[in-house]
């Protein structure tokens, strides 16, 4: 099993935007993905955004990066974001 952290650094004033985009995103992996077990926005107490995924296998992470709504939900970030994210993949041990 793998786990990815994605922390999105979101343009100020995009919050809400970009809320609304990444989570009609989230719906569509998760009705469209049967090897990511999660895929969740949060954010911290600071503002900061984060992504917390979880797939079964290295094949359900390659395909969730293939998926044809993945490669178009990303063009609505286009202005949402300051920058790019900054990725973080773990194995999961227990």
């Amino acid at each position: 099993m793998l786990a990815v952290i994605a922390k999105l650094n979101v343009a100020a004033g995009k919050e809400s935007d970009f809320e609304a985009h990444m989570l009609g995103l989230a719906e569509q992996v998760r009705a469209n993905e049967p090897g990511c077990d999660m895929y969740t926005l949060c954010k911290d107490e600071d503002g900061n955004y984060l992504m917390l995924e979880l797939y079964k296998d290295a094949e359900a992470l390659a395909a969730h990066g293939q998926s044809e709504h993945f490669k178009a939900a990303g063009a609505g970030f286009k202005g949402l974001m300051a920058g790019a994210p900054e990725i973080t993949r773990l194995e999961v041990v227990g």
